[in-house]
């Protein structure tokens, strides 16, 4: 009995031990696996440089600002096909002296359009606008999203709730990003809409520009960056607008939701309308006069800077404090369906692309 329990007390042994021994080579093996694993990681970023591509698209944030992208582009074209004819008129406003014009209000002076050039008159400019919308949009909404989140997030990565001072920084932050992008294309819609037009601050050799592309090609030859930026420093001015519109569109939209016990996620079509409204005929009216400045210099090609105190001289000169607000009327009745339309299409557009996205996830 004692050699028979011997016998079984050195089996049980051999067994502990030989499945020791299988989870040693285990570890080892998977050890190296993940050596030779890291090995053709680094191996892999050495020969494939859209590694990097690949990590970004796989982060829950990359989805979201494309989703905010394309929102933003399609909200925008949507708006600027709408309300082109205003916009032509209020541009054509801002740079005629108050002198000069024939009188009879908004609806006579988009008729006077259309007898003299045809309903293409209307929808001069429309072109580089919406050449122009997708990096506008695209970047303004996208940072904006971006920096609004950077800037709300506590210690530790907590995210806390904005306040009106985050939304200020990040939409001036957004404008002047999306400013330096596009401000060649809204030179060149400035020019389209009024080059049928005769105005003393033009440049007499210039001639009527063919399209966007011709009139790029041509300010980009014959004034340079000059001429691209023309306009720039009224322009930067003109952040101003966004950094009072946007703070004062999240205040209505989160004080209709919290009167009502919802998020402002939550919120109806209509709701929107109210809110991206009265934001925007605030911001547009108290930043106007930086409008009126910013054609002026789009269509002398005085520079980016260098022709601000002539044109504010010029136009003081011309019509007093009266001058800087030429076309104000145009605009708020432009601006104000403009921003009820980008706003609330954003957003609905926004919202449907999300839930489409989750629910092909789960």
């Amino acid at each position: 009995m004692d050699a028979k329990r011997l016998v079984t007390t050195e089996i049980s042994e051999l067994k502990r031990a030989t499945v020791k021994l299988v989870r040693l080579k285990s570890v080892e093996s998977w050890k190296d696996s993940s050596r030779s694993n890291a090995v053709s990681t680094c191996a892999l970023r050495k020969r494939d440089p859209s590694w990097k591509f690949q990590i970004m698209v796989q982060s829950p944030n990359f989805e979201n600002e494309i989703i905010n992208a394309f929102s933003g582009a399609i909200a925008g074209a949507l708006t600027a096909t709408f309300v082109c004819p205003l916009d032509v008129l209020k541009t054509r406003l801002q740079v005629q002296r108050i002198s000069e014009r024939h009188g009879g209000g908004i609806a006579k002076g988009l008729a006077n359009i259309v007898r003299q050039e045809g309903l293409k008159g209307l929808y001069r400019g429309l072109g580089p606008t919406l050449v122009a919308l997708l990096p506008n949009w695209a970047v303004y909404f996208t940072v904006y999203d971006k920096l609004k989140h950077t800037f709300s997030q506590g210690p530790g990565g907590q995210q806390l709730s904005p306040t009106p001072a985050i939304h200020m920084a990040a939409a001036a932050s957004a404008g002047i990003a999306t400013l330096l992008v596009t401000n060649p294309l809204w030179v060149i819609k400035t020019r389209m809409q009024t080059q049928n037009m005769s105005l003393a601050n033009r440049p007499m050799h210039m001639r009527a520009y063919k399209g966007t592309f011709d009139a790029l090609a041509r300010i980009t030859r014959e004034e340079g960056l000059r001429g691209l930026y023309s306009g720039l420093a009224p322009s930067l001015m003109g952040v101003l607008h966004v950094a009072i519109q946007f703070p004062l569109y999240e205040h209505c939209k989160t004080s209709l939701a919290e009167g009502t016990d919802r998020t402002p996620d939550e919120l109806s079509a209509s709701e929107l309308v109210m809110s991206s409204a009265a934001s925007k005929m605030v911001a547009s009216t108290v930043t106007y006069p930086h409008e009126v400045v910013r054609s002026y210099m789009h269509v002398s090609g005085s520079g980016p800077m260098e022709g601000l105190s002539h044109a504010c001289r010029t136009i003081w000169l011309e019509d007093g404090i009266k001058g800087f607000y030429r076309g104000c009327a145009t605009n708020l009745l432009r601006t104000t369906p403009a921003a009820a339309l980008t706003f609330t299409s954003f957003e609905l557009i926004a919202r449907a692309l999300r839930t489409l996205l989750e629910g092909r996830q789960s």
